[in-house]
């Protein structure tokens, strides 16, 4: 049935028509909202010229007590776009790799690449060299904007395709005295790089430069985030300014947020949830976001009572940390009006912590890389526990059985989705592509790979995972990636990754490997987890490791994953 406030829209787009899609979620709608949501049909950086023409001199940035502007910030953005094609040649459409952890010039850097017509690739700051020569060499940038502490993992891949790096001290927009423990990679001193390729950011900025005219619109592209799949390597997710513009409205809207709610900002902005909820989304509204580079509880409830802090986007690791903390009685919390997130489900007990202790119910949200973040929240005034919420603005979401026809309320099948936030696919991957998206009723699915149910109101619940993915304090870690890499060690013959639970992560990295002959008996499996942690990502790198003297195949000669993981679920539930 068609809600006659919702209008007919092309099929394309998501928008509109619901042949076969249960509208009993719209018993729960936020209130005074309109089911469909008109999204400005602007580039993202237009959201920081319009901030900074209305509040020039409010901090848009706080950053252990130093603030920066709006239009201080559109200026610098500005610049550093100017640099990027002047000095880089960086052209409309260009990839740009942008290495840091949350910073100002994190901030600057995405929208500076922005302004420059060009396209982030945002990188997790946690990979190795081994890893960003892939998505060095998938995106073919050219250029990268790193982090002084992560310098040495980006430096040997100039001449491998990179041309420039510019690198940007964190200490340099330390420009107050702060009482706040500042961490020592963010307080070092900026250090005199002076590589072949290598510009310093104060030095880049200095220059002045203005870039041309902005000519990017709504359908160009604009940022793309990795994500990885069974196949192992990661994807570039193609995202235009468009499909950007939905999530990071969308937010702001569904939960009515003010340009005086300031925000506190604990996610990394490289992941789709916290670029959208806690850096873009702020800076349309016109709302100050206090930043911390990483997570640290402390930190976190001092600033929320030193800035009035109102809202926070978080996951459930850092909830659970953060009424952890013996001295929290000492802060005055009283200024928080909300907190949300997602990533995991939140723990019943966790959450009712937070209502007694807070007066806050944790509102969970639900979405994709591919999706930019959100495609479905719990709607405000009526939030369900350990659930993934209701569809937002025109978004059509179905679980459907392996035929693709919708499934009834408390039947499992995989969540597919259509919405204007969807990706237009995987970068130069159209085998990837083709299998991610399925036709329902004339309008193009995505298929999130995840199995869920529908229960009698309409909001959603996850089951379990169709696409073999751990989901490691809320990071997504994917074994044949791990895989890969494992196939690096000299002394591995076969090796599988499976997911084992955990009291804090909720699931860690767990490696099943044969030893090649000649090495029994000589490497332990405590020389792997230490070969891991230095040649990959600390998420990524398996915490436990069990060898075998073989894996279990199929006729086939694959390895049998799932007989694997069932059986360690089965050992975690015996234990139990």
């Amino acid at each position: 049935m068609t809600s006659p406030l919702t209008p007919a829209l092309s099929p394309q787009t998501g928008r509109g028509g619901r042949s076969g899609m249960s509208d009993r979620h719209f018993a729960f709608w936020p209130k005074g909202h309109p089911r469909s949501m008109s999204v400005p049909a602007t580039s993202v950086f237009y959201n920081a010229e319009v901030s900074a023409a209305r509040y020039p001199d409010k901090p848009y940035l706080i950053f252990y007590d130093t603030p920066l502007g709006f239009a201080e910030f559109r200026d610098e953005a500005e610049c550093l776009a100017g640099w990027l094609q002047k000095e880089c040649g960086v052209k409309k459409g260009d990839r740009v790799l942008l290495f840091m952890q949350n910073s100002p010039q994190y901030v600057v850097g995405y929208y500076g690449i922005l302004r420059a017509d060009a396209v982030v690739v945002p990188v997790n700051p946690m990979n190795l060299t081994n890893e960003l020569r892939h998505y060095v060499q998938d995106s073919g940038a050219a250029v990268a904007l790193v982090a002084q502490d992560l310098y040495a993992q980006m430096a040997p891949l100039l001449g491998e395709g990179l041309q420039h790096i510019l690198v940007a001290a964190y200490s340099d927009y330390l420009k107050r005295p702060t009482d706040l423990a500042v961490p020592e990679f963010v307080a070092a001193p900026r250090r005199d790089i002076r590589d072949a390729g290598v510009t310093l950011w104060r030095d880049a900025l200095a220059r002045g430069l203005r870039p041309g005219p902005s000519t990017a619109g709504p359908d160009d592209l604009c940022v793309m985030p990795y994500t990885s799949g069974t196949t192992g390597q990661p994807k570039g997710c193609m995202h235009s300014h468009r499909t950007v513009m939905h999530t990071l409205i969308a937010g702001e809207y569904w939960f009515s947020s003010k340009p005086d709610l300031v925000r506190l900002a604990v996610l990394p902005f490289f992941h789709v949830t916290g670029m959208q909820n806690s850096m873009s989304g702020p800076l349309f509204t016109g709302a100050t976001v206090v930043l911390l580079p990483r997570w640290d509880r402390e930190a976190a409830a001092r600033l929320i009572a030193r800035y009035k802090v109102g809202a926070w986007t978080s996951i459930p690791t850092m909830v659970v940390d953060f009424l952890a903390n013996p001295r929290l009685g000492e802060h005055d919390l009283s200024s928080i009006q909300r907190m949300s997130g997602g990533g995991a489900a939140m723990p019943e007990a966790v959450a009712q912590k937070l209502i007694d202790t807070l007066g806050v119910t944790f509102a969970e949200g639900y979405g994709l890389t591919e999706t930019m973040a959100p495609t479905h929240i719990n709607p405000p005034e009526r939030a369900k526990k350990q659930c993934l919420g209701i569809p937002i603005y025109d978004v059509d979401s179905r679980v459907v059985d392996a035929d693709f026809r919708e499934l009834p309320p408390g039947e499992a099948g995989e969540i597919v989705t259509c919405g204007p936030q969807v990706f237009l696919g995987y970068w130069n991957n159209p085998q990837a592509t083709a299998a991610a998206f399925v036709d329902i009723d004339g309008k193009r699915f995505f298929r999130t790979g995840d199995i869920g149910r529908i229960d009698d109101d309409g909001y959603f619940f996850m089951v379990d995972r169709l696409k073999r993915m751990i989901n490691a304090s809320g990071f997504k870690v994917w074994p044949a990636e791990v895989e890969a890499l494992l196939y690096g060690h000299p002394a591995i013959q076969e090796a599988c990754v499976i997911g084992a639970k955990d009291a804090h992560r909720g699931e860690t990295v767990k490696a099943i490997v044969v030893i090649k002959e000649v090495q029994r008996g000589k490497v332990g499996g405590q020389d792997i987890v230490d070969w891991a942690r230095a040649n990959m990502a600390a998420y990524k790198a398996p915490r436990i490791v069990e060898i075998v003297d073989a894996l279990p195949k199929s006729a086939t000669g694959k390895i049998m994953w799932r007989a694997l993981q069932e059986k360690e679920q089965a050992g975690a539930a015996s234990a139990a």
